[in-house]
């Protein structure tokens, strides 16, 4: 029997973008738990236990993947990740962030890059194929 991820963290604040994206994690059935947040500052809370994520004595379980957006309001997947870089190392775990984007602008393909914290870039919309990829790069023990 193939081990599942634990939580697949969705920020993206395209609702039909999420939704597609989940049917095809759902599909793979490689993930205990999905969640969806809209921005980086629901990100940082449900990753951190804070917000309208925290309650008594419950921990959310950290994401072994976060496939993250670009270009979303209230915090953008860059300052996400400025403000995911300063957590303590405890808060940080071992999460795989994959930028998920729209952008074809070369320039944030260099950018993402150039973040430790970033372990890939892919353009949306996400596939089936694109998705598996993913897994066996960074989670083979789940393939």
């Amino acid at each position: 029997m193939k081990k599942k991820l634990n939580c697949v963290l969705l920020v993206d604040d395209d609702k039909g973008t999420n939704f597609i994206n989940q049917m095809i994690i759902k599909k793979a059935d490689v993930a205990e738990r999905i969640q969806t947040v809209l921005n980086g500052r629901e990100a940082l809370d449900f990753i951190t236990n804070k917000g309208k994520y925290e309650s008594a004595g419950d921990v959310f379980p950290q994401p072994m993947l976060t496939l993250l957006d670009i270009n979303m309001p209230v915090m953008d997947g860059w300052e996400f990740l400025e403000a995911y870089h300063a957590l303590e190392e405890h808060q940080k775990g071992k999460i795989i962030i994959v930028m998920l984007t729209t952008s074809l602008n070369p320039d944030d393909k260099t950018r993402a890059e150039g973040i430790s914290e970033v372990s890939d870039f892919k353009n949306k919309p996400l596939s089936h194929e694109a998705f598996a990829d993913i897994i066996k790069t960074h989670f083979p023990e789940c393939f």
